[in-house]
């Protein structure tokens, strides 16, 4: 059986699910995501786990555990950085294809009058 603390223990698909948690909450690197993650552990805010929560999924704060977390930081913050890139590539393609029409505005859109116009139009004003 291998102890929480030991650096082969495959963090779980919770555990990743943590840091990218953190990661899209602060968007830096190693080691300052490791400060936002004590933060989130230290608090609760991911599902209310504390740190024995997180351990037991795999993400260790000590010392001894900083190179596997690191491991897993810099993997997610790949995925992620990853993920935004198709997101960016997706959205001028889509963009490219779709031209945005102009947005409606008092002299362009269906009544150009507005309302003040239309009032004078009338003889209300």
């Amino acid at each position: 059986m291998l102890d929480s603390r030991s650096p082969e223990r495959p963090a779980s698909v919770d555990a990743i699910e943590f840091v990218r948690f953190c990661y899209r909450r602060r968007r830096v690197g190693w080691p300052e995501l490791y400060d936002e993650m004590c933060a989130v552990a230290g608090r609760g805010l991911y599902r209310g786990w504390g740190s024995d929560e997180l351990r037991a999924e795999g993400i260790g704060f000590s010392l001894f555990e900083m190179p596997a977390l690191a491991v897993v930081v810099h993997r997610v913050a790949a995925e992620e950085h990853e993920r935004r890139r198709i997101d960016r590539a997706i959205a001028a393609e889509a963009a490219a294809c779709h031209p945005a029409t102009e947005p409606a505005t008092e002299s362009t859109g269906p009544d150009s009058a507005g309302a003040l116009g239309y009032a004078r139009a009338t003889g209300g004003v």
